[in-house]
Protein backbone atom coordinates (compact mmCIF):
# COMPACT_ATOMS: atom_id res chain seq x y z
CA UNK A 1 0.00 0.00 0.00
CA UNK A 2 1.21 3.77 -1.09
CA UNK A 3 0.11 6.96 0.49
CA UNK A 4 1.09 10.33 -0.58
CA UNK A 5 1.76 12.46 2.13
CA UNK A 6 0.40 15.98 1.36
CA UNK A 7 2.08 18.92 1.14
CA UNK A 8 5.24 17.54 0.86
CA UNK A 9 5.41 15.73 -2.71
CA UNK A 10 6.77 12.47 -2.26
CA UNK A 11 5.46 8.80 -1.72
CA UNK A 12 6.38 6.51 1.05
CA UNK A 13 5.65 2.40 0.51
CA UNK A 14 3.56 1.75 4.41
CA UNK A 15 6.18 -1.36 4.86
CA UNK A 16 8.91 0.93 4.95
CA UNK A 17 7.95 3.05 7.91
CA UNK A 18 8.88 0.03 10.00
CA UNK A 19 11.93 -1.76 8.63
CA UNK A 20 12.04 -5.51 9.20
CA UNK A 21 13.59 -7.12 12.49
CA UNK A 22 16.12 -9.89 12.25
CA UNK A 23 14.36 -12.92 14.46
CA UNK A 24 17.55 -13.13 16.37
CA UNK A 25 17.43 -9.54 18.03
CA UNK A 26 13.78 -10.17 19.21
CA UNK A 27 13.57 -10.99 22.46
CA UNK A 28 11.55 -13.61 23.78
CA UNK A 29 7.97 -13.29 26.23
CA UNK A 30 10.03 -13.97 29.14
CA UNK A 31 12.59 -11.74 28.37
CA UNK A 32 10.30 -9.03 27.70
CA UNK A 33 8.75 -9.96 31.51
CA UNK A 34 12.36 -9.39 33.25
CA UNK A 35 12.97 -6.52 31.42
CA UNK A 36 9.58 -4.59 32.13
CA UNK A 37 10.36 -6.09 36.26
CA UNK A 38 13.48 -4.33 36.40
CA UNK A 39 12.33 -1.44 34.31
CA UNK A 40 9.08 -0.86 36.74
CA UNK A 41 11.19 -1.43 39.99
CA UNK A 42 13.69 1.31 38.90
CA UNK A 43 10.84 3.46 37.99
CA UNK A 44 9.15 3.15 41.66
CA UNK A 45 12.53 4.93 43.07
CA UNK A 46 13.49 7.63 40.19
CA UNK A 47 13.23 11.04 41.18
CA UNK A 48 12.00 12.01 37.95
CA UNK A 49 9.67 9.92 37.11
CA UNK A 50 8.54 8.02 40.14
CA UNK A 51 6.53 10.60 41.62
CA UNK A 52 3.94 10.48 38.31
CA UNK A 53 4.21 6.83 38.74
CA UNK A 54 3.87 6.19 42.44
CA UNK A 55 0.85 8.08 42.08
CA UNK A 56 -0.74 6.70 38.89
CA UNK A 57 0.14 3.27 40.14
CA UNK A 58 -1.98 1.38 42.81
CA UNK A 59 -1.06 -2.19 42.06
CA UNK A 60 2.37 -2.86 40.76
CA UNK A 61 2.35 -6.57 40.06
CA UNK A 62 -0.74 -5.72 38.29
CA UNK A 63 0.95 -3.02 36.55
CA UNK A 64 4.14 -4.83 35.13
CA UNK A 65 1.30 -7.98 34.55
CA UNK A 66 -0.32 -5.57 32.21
CA UNK A 67 2.85 -3.69 30.71
CA UNK A 68 3.97 -7.34 29.60
CA UNK A 69 1.33 -7.67 27.79
CA UNK A 70 1.90 -4.01 26.50
CA UNK A 71 5.35 -5.00 25.19
CA UNK A 72 4.87 -8.53 24.20
CA UNK A 73 1.64 -7.16 21.93
CA UNK A 74 3.78 -4.69 20.58
CA UNK A 75 7.14 -6.68 19.60
CA UNK A 76 6.19 -10.25 19.38
CA UNK A 77 2.40 -9.35 17.99
CA UNK A 78 1.03 -11.15 21.00
CA UNK A 79 -1.93 -9.66 20.50
CA UNK A 80 -2.63 -9.91 24.33
CA UNK A 81 -2.88 -6.21 25.33
CA UNK A 82 -6.69 -4.35 25.84
CA UNK A 83 -6.20 -1.16 26.52
CA UNK A 84 -5.62 2.34 25.36
CA UNK A 85 -2.08 3.60 26.44
CA UNK A 86 -2.98 7.65 25.27
CA UNK A 87 -5.97 7.75 27.77
CA UNK A 88 -3.87 6.32 30.37
CA UNK A 89 -1.44 8.64 30.27
CA UNK A 90 -3.87 11.78 29.62
CA UNK A 91 -4.59 12.49 33.09
CA UNK A 92 -1.17 12.57 34.34
CA UNK A 93 0.96 15.94 34.54
CA UNK A 94 3.61 14.83 31.93
CA UNK A 95 6.24 16.82 30.17
CA UNK A 96 8.62 16.30 27.07
CA UNK A 97 11.19 15.85 29.32
CA UNK A 98 9.79 12.83 31.42
CA UNK A 99 9.67 10.92 28.00
CA UNK A 100 12.98 11.46 27.32
CA UNK A 101 13.88 10.29 30.90
CA UNK A 102 11.28 7.33 30.62
CA UNK A 103 12.96 6.29 26.94
CA UNK A 104 16.89 6.78 28.42
CA UNK A 105 16.11 4.28 31.46
CA UNK A 106 14.59 1.89 29.53
CA UNK A 107 17.40 1.82 27.58
CA UNK A 108 19.48 1.46 30.25
CA UNK A 109 17.64 -0.94 31.63
CA UNK A 110 17.60 -3.14 27.85
CA UNK A 111 21.17 -2.87 28.30
CA UNK A 112 21.52 -4.38 31.35
CA UNK A 113 18.77 -7.43 30.75
CA UNK A 114 19.23 -7.95 27.50
CA UNK A 115 21.65 -9.19 24.58
CA UNK A 116 22.63 -5.71 22.62
CA UNK A 117 20.61 -6.75 19.80
CA UNK A 118 17.63 -7.43 21.64
CA UNK A 119 17.99 -4.02 23.88
CA UNK A 120 18.41 -2.07 20.78
CA UNK A 121 15.21 -3.38 19.24
CA UNK A 122 13.56 -2.69 22.77
CA UNK A 123 14.72 0.68 22.25
CA UNK A 124 13.69 1.60 19.13
CA UNK A 125 10.29 0.25 20.08
CA UNK A 126 10.64 2.55 22.88
CA UNK A 127 11.62 5.41 21.01
CA UNK A 128 8.16 5.39 18.39
CA UNK A 129 6.40 4.49 21.61
CA UNK A 130 7.45 7.92 23.04
CA UNK A 131 7.19 9.52 19.68
CA UNK A 132 3.30 8.64 19.53
CA UNK A 133 2.96 9.55 22.72
CA UNK A 134 4.37 12.90 22.73
CA UNK A 135 2.54 13.82 19.59
CA UNK A 136 -0.89 12.76 20.74
CA UNK A 137 -0.50 14.63 24.03
CA UNK A 138 0.54 17.97 22.12
CA UNK A 139 4.32 17.52 23.76
CA UNK A 140 6.17 18.49 20.61
CA UNK A 141 8.84 20.52 20.87
CA UNK A 142 9.26 20.63 24.86
CA UNK A 143 5.51 21.94 24.90
CA UNK A 144 3.51 21.53 28.03
CA UNK A 145 0.34 19.16 27.79
CA UNK A 146 -2.92 20.68 26.45
CA UNK A 147 -5.44 19.24 29.02
CA UNK A 148 -8.02 19.35 26.38
CA UNK A 149 -10.35 16.33 26.98
CA UNK A 150 -11.17 14.65 23.72
CA UNK A 151 -14.66 15.05 23.50
CA UNK A 152 -14.74 18.55 24.06
CA UNK A 153 -13.19 19.21 20.90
Amino acid sequence: MTWVKHGYGWLRDNRAMRPPIERSALPDAESIARLVDAFYDKVRVDPVIGPIFNEAVHDWPEHKRLLTSFWCSVVLRAQTYRGNPMQAHRPWPIEARHFDHWIALWKQTASEHMPEAEAATMGQFAERIGQSLRYGLGLQGGATPLRVPISSL
